[in-house]
C-alpha cells in the first residue's frame, strides 16, 4: 500500500470510528487496515491512535496529522473526480463555515437537496457567528455576509439582499412616530455590538440622509437580534432574511419602505494558497440556488 493510500486508510479510521468500518468504506478486509495504520505509525515514529475497549480515538499526533492529510486525501478526491469530468460523484468530507442563523433558517433547511445531489458527500457543518481562520481550521468554504475585510481570501459574491428597519407591531404601537429616518434618533434601536455606534445611510429619490441610531441594547449575535426584536424591545436594521419567517407571518413589519438601505452582499469565502475544490464551489453554487429569494447579482 501506497503511502497515498496508507494517509486515506488513515482519514477513513477517524472518519468512521473504527478499522472494521473503515474497511467496509474502503472495500478492504479488516487486517488490511490495520497494517496500513501500523506501517504509517512506524514510517512517523509516533503513535496515531490510541486503542481501548471503547474504540478508537487520536493521539494528539493523530490529530494533528489527520487534520493536515485530510485535506491532501480531499483534494486527491477533487483531482480525480476533476479528470473524470463528474460533479455527481463528488465523494468525502465537505468542511463549511456558516453564519449562525443564516445557516438556520436558509441553509439548513433546504440542505437535503444537496446532500440529495451528492450522495457520497458528507457535510461537516460550523455554524458560527465568528469570523473562521479557514486554513487553522480545515474549511473548505465559508459562507459570509456583508463587506470582506480580509483581501487575501479568495471570494465570489453569491447575492445581495435587501436591509430594512424592522421592529414588531407591539413595539410600534408605543412608540414614537416613525415616518422619516431622522425619527429613528427618538426610537430604542437593538445593534451589534461589534457595529457599534451604528450609522446608516437612507436614500430616496437620489437624496441621502445619515442617521446615528440611539442604542442602549447591543448584541454580538444575529440570534439574540431576532430575540430582542421580537420581545419588542425595539427596532433593528437586517437583512430581511434575518426575519424572513416573521416577516411573512406579520410577527415584524419593515418601516419607512419608502426609503431604502445599502444591501448586503452574501459571499462564498475559499481558503487562499489552496487550489478551490470541487466539492467546495459545488457547496457554494447551492447556497446562490437555495437563497433565491436574496437580489441576486450577476456573476
Amino acid at each position: 500500500m501506497d503511502r497515498l493510500q496508507a494517509m486515506t486508510t488513515f482519514v477513513r479510521v477517524i472518519e468512521s470510528g473504527s478499522f472494521s468500518a473503515a474497511a467496509r468504506l474502503m472495500h478492504l478486509g479488516q487486517p488490511a487496515v490495520s497494517k496500513a495504520i501500523a506501517q504509517l505509525e512506524r514510517q512517523l515514529g509516533v503513535q496515531l491512535l490510541l486503542r481501548s475497549a471503547h474504540g478508537l480515538t487520536p493521539t494528539d499526533a493523530g490529530q494533528r496529522y489527520f487534520e493536515r492529510v485530510a485535506r491532501i486525501v480531499s483534494d486527491a478526491e477533487d483531482a480525480d473526480a476533476a479528470v473524470r469530468d463528474s460533479s455527481s460523484d463528488l465523494r468525502g468530507r465537505l468542511r463549511v463555515a456558516v453564519p449562525t442563523t443564516f445557516g438556520r433558517l436558509q441553509i439548513v433547511p433546504r440542505l437535503g437537496m444537496f446532500l440529495k445531489e451528492h450522495p457520497r458527500l458528507d457535510v461537516d457543518m460550523e455554524l458560527d457567528d465568528r469570523r473562521v481562520d479557514l486554513m487553522a481550521e480545515g474549511i473548505d468554504v465559508a459562507i459570509r455576509l456583508g463587506p470582506l475585510t480580509d483581501s487575501a481570501m479568495i471570494a465570489k459574491r453569491l447575492g445581495r439582499g435587501r436591509r430594512s428597519v424592522i421592529a414588531s407591531p407591539d413595539y410600534l404601537r408605543t412608540a414614537p412616530f416613525l415616518e422619516t429616518p431622522e425619527d429613528l434618533m427618538a426610537h430604542q434601536a437593538i445593534s451589534y455590538t461589534r457595529n457599534s455606534p451604528a450609522k446608516h445611510v437612507f436614500q430616496q429619490d437620489g437624496q441621502d440622509m445619515s442617521v446615528l441610531l440611539n442604542s442602549r441594547l447591543h448584541l454580538s449575535a444575529a440570534e439574540g437580534i431576532r430575540a430582542a426584536v421580537l420581545a419588542s424591545l425595539g427596532l433593528t436594521i437586517a437583512a430581511d432574511w434575518m426575519f424572513e419567517p416573521e416577516l411573512k407571518s406579520g410577527a415584524v413589519v419593515r418601516c419607512l419602505t419608502s426609503w431604502s438601505l445599502p444591501p448586503v452582499d452574501l459571499w462564498a469565502v475559499y481558503p487562499s494558497g489552496r487550489l478551490t475544490s470541487a466539492k467546495a464551489r459545488a457547496f457554494a453554487d447551492f447556497v446562490s440556488r437555495a437563497v433565491g429569494g436574496l437580489e441576486t447579482v450577476s456573476r
